[in-house]
C-alpha cells in the first residue's frame, strides 16, 4: 500500500482536531508528523485517504478512534530520570524544605502529608523516578501520608505506566544499576517495579485541557515537556489552573529547556544548583 499524503487543506482540519483533543498546536511544518504517526491508522483500517479517516474519526460515537489518534500523535519519550537535575533538587532542596515548613505546623506525631502530581507522566517512568528519589531520601515511608498521582492523555501510556514493566532497552535509559537492584524484580526478561512502591502510585487517563480541581491540592507538581507544544493562551491557561492547585508552599518543577517568563506573574523562578523551581510570590 502506497503511503497516502496528507493535503494542505487536511492539514488544516486535522490542525484543529489534533488541538481540539490534545491541546498539541501544529504549524503547516509539521504536516509530516500526522502523516507518520496516522498512516498505519489507516493501514489498520483500510482507508484509503486522511479524508476518510477523518470522517470516521468524526462519526465514532464511542471515541475509540479518538484516542486512537492521541496515542499516536502524542510524543512518548522519556526515560528514568530525565534531565536528573530536577531530582536531585527534588531530593535535597525541595523535599527537606516541604518537610521541614510541615513539621514546624503539625502536631507532634502527625504524619506529614506529601502529595504529588506528575502531570504528564507518559509511561510511568517519571512517577517511578520520583518515588525511587523519595524512598532514598527519606528511607521509611510509615512517617508521611504519601500520595503520589500520574496523569497523561494517552490511554496506552497510563495502561504501560500502571504495569509498572519495562524491557531492558528501557531500563538502562537513565536507571543506575544499583537503583535497578533494589527496586526492580526479573519478569520474562523485562522488569517489574517493586510492589512497595507500585502501591504508592495511582493513574489516571486525563487531559490537562479538563478540570483537575477535583484531584485536590499538591505539595509538588511536575510538568515538564508538555506546555511547549501548546499555544501562549493555552500554556498560560494550564500554568494558572495548576497553581491553584498548589498548596502555599508547594513547588512546580518544569521541562529543562521551559520558562514561565511572561506567562504566570505570581509564580516566580527559584535556583538550586543547574535547576529551577516556581513558588507562589510571598
Amino acid at each position: 500500500m502506497t503511503m497516502a499524503t496528507l493535503l494542505p487543506e487536511e492539514f488544516v482540519v486535522y490542525a484543529k482536531l489534533i488541538r481540539e483533543l490534545t491541546g498539541i498546536a501544529l504549524d503547516s511544518s509539521k504536516a509530516y508528523l500526522i502523516e507518520t504517526r496516522l498512516e498505519p491508522l489507516l493501514r489498520e483500517l483500510d482507508l484509503k485517504g486522511y479524508s476518510e479517516l477523518y470522517y470516521r474519526i468524526k462519526g465514532d460515537a464511542s471515541g475509540a478512534l479518538a484516542r486512537k489518534v492521541i496515542d499516536r500523535i502524542t510524543t512518548q519519550e522519556t526515560s528514568f530520570f530525565r534531565d536528573s537535575s530536577p531530582f536531585e533538587m527534588l531530593k535535597f532542596k525541595i523535599l527537606p524544605d516541604l518537610i521541614d515548613g510541615r513539621k514546624k505546623t503539625l502536631p507532634p506525631g502527625t504524619k506529614v502529608p506529601i502529595r504529588i502530581w506528575s502531570a504528564a507522566c507518559s509511561t510511568g517512568q517519571e512517577i517511578y523516578s520520583i518515588l525511587i528519589a523519595l524512598k532514598e531520601v527519606l528511607r521509611d515511608f510509615s512517617a508521611y501520608n504519601l500520595r503520589v498521582l500520574g496523569t497523561d492523555i494517552s490511554d496506552f501510556a497510563i495502561a504501560r505506566a500502571s504495569r509498572g514493566v519495562y524491557p531492558p532497552g528501557e531500563i538502562v535509559r537513565g536507571l543506575p544499576k544499583d537503583l535497578l537492584d533494589k527496586y526492580f524484580i526479573p519478569e520474562d526478561g523485562s522488569y517489574r517495579i517493586t510492589d512497595e512502591l507500585r502501591a504508592y502510585a495511582t493513574f489516571k487517563r486525563w487531559n490537562l485541557f479538563d478540570d483537575f480541581s477535583s484531584f485536590g491540592r499538591f505539595d509538588i507538581v511536575f510538568c515538564r515537556n508538555v506546555a511547549i507544544y501548546f499555544t501562549d493562551a493555552d500554556k498560560k491557561s494550564l500554568f494558572e489552573r495548576i497553581e491553584r492547585v498548589m498548596e502555599r508552599d508547594g513547588a512546580l518543577i518544569v521541562g529543562s529547556t521551559e520558562s514561565l517568563l511572561g506567562t504566570i506573574q505570581t509564580l516566580e523562578a527559584k535556583r538550586y544548583l543547574r535547576s529551577v523551581y516556581y513558588q507562589r510570590k510571598l
